[in-house]
């Protein structure tokens, strides 16, 4: 079985405040986008993990797609499988492609096997791989909170527009960008700043790591700016970094200051 582990891009993200568990509690619309991995997984005599594309640093047995196998192996009757990662979206963007890619792992083989898990079922699997694994199994608009793996329905809806987005080869951990977070309330809930006009988000939905980010690499402020010269009517760093998109009315030239980056762009 072939699938393509997409992606995604935060519409605004609020950290609010520290948990007991060291985790923080946040604010965030998760938007899928296509952009994506390709996994493939046959069942097989032996079970074997490999990968192409862009390198994944750490050991393979600790990929997050071997990583769902094991956790439905240990519940269910599971054939040895062979997985295959083609890895397309970078590492370390704040795009959420690992974790897709174990989302996505979990999705394959419940319908590959007919484990006949629910959705629900497959979250709480999820939850367990990691905090942002939860949201690519139904992979649509959700609002986030807590960790960002429990869901509420917003009525945020980007067809018809286009995205850029723009990786300038900087992977930034999520470690390092949490070290500079200084949670806090907004005035006004990301919920109802994200059902007003999209031309009001410039001013209004914020991503918290570009605060402590955006002074460290300045080459991310820089990206910003040039989308909105390019006439981004939204722009904004997703997740924790380094990925900086941003959102248009329609198709775009790649602006020549991007020719070294890593660049994507397709209808939302």
């Amino acid at each position: 079985m072939i699938t393509f582990p997409s992606c995604k891009i935060n519409l605004g993200l609020r950290i609010t405040e520290k948990r007991p568990d060291g985790f923080h509690n946040l604010q965030s619309c998760f938007y899928p986008v296509n952009w994506s991995d390709v996994l493939e997984t046959i069942q097989t005599n032996e079970f074997s993990f490999s990968s192409s594309g862009l390198p994944i640093p750490g050991d393979a047995h600790n990929n997050l797609c071997v990583k769902a196998y094991n956790l439905l192996k240990a519940d269910f009757d599971l054939p040895p499988v062979q997985m295959h990662l083609h890895k397309l979206v970078p590492i370390g963007a704040g795009l959420g492609g690992g974790s897709a890619d174990a989302a996505f792992a979990l999705k394959s083989l419940n319908e590959q096997f007919g484990l006949g898990l629910s959705v629900s079922q497959l979250e709480d699997y999820a939850r367990l791989l990691g905090s942002d694994c939860a949201f690519f199994i139904q992979n649509r608009p959700l609002y986030c909170i807590e960790k960002g793996d429990v869901f509420l329905e917003i009525p945020v809806d980007l067809k018809g527009y286009y995205i850029m987005l723009v990786y300038p080869n900087l992977a930034i951990s999520t470690a390092e960008a949490y070290g500079g977070i200084k949670p806090r309330y907004p005035e006004m809930s990301l919920m109802e700043q994200l059902q007003l006009p999209i031309d009001t988000w410039r001013d209004t939905v914020h991503n918290d790591f570009e605060d402590s980010l955006f002074p460290k690499y300045p080459v991310l402020p820089q990206i910003k700016q040039q989308l909105y010269d390019a006439g981004a009517v939204y722009a904004s760093m997703s997740g924790s970094g380094s990925t900086v998109y941003g959102i248009f009315n329609g198709p775009v030239v790649v602006p020549n200051q991007f020719s070294t980056y890593r660049v994507w762009q397709g209808e939302l």
